[in-house]
């Protein structure tokens, strides 16, 4: 009963965004520059140890994922007789 009564709650309505100003493309690119300019890029020794941490990671994760597909193929071969050829 209760969710009959609060169906006369009235329903808040989203605001319409802001009009944004119509940006030319030099002024775009010229932003696009000043925005690059703030960020702080990683060192070749930085980037290089990232590297090697994103292919350990993906190594890792390459293993252990066709692990769990051996022992589900297993587990199914063991349960319903599946053979591939």
């Amino acid at each position: 009963m209760d969710k009959l009564q609060n169906r006369d709650i009235e329903v808040k309505k989203k605001k319409p965004a802001p009009k944004r100003e119509h940006v030319s493309f030099s002024e775009y690119m010229r932003g696009v520059r000043t925005e690059m300019k703030k960020v702080v890029w990683p060192t070749r020794r930085e980037l290089g140890s990232f590297t090697v941490v994103v292919m350990l990671a993906c190594t890792f994760f390459a293993l252990f994922f066709s692990g769990v597909d051996y022992v589900v193929f297993a587990a199914l071969k063991a349960v319903l007789g599946i053979t591939l050829f």
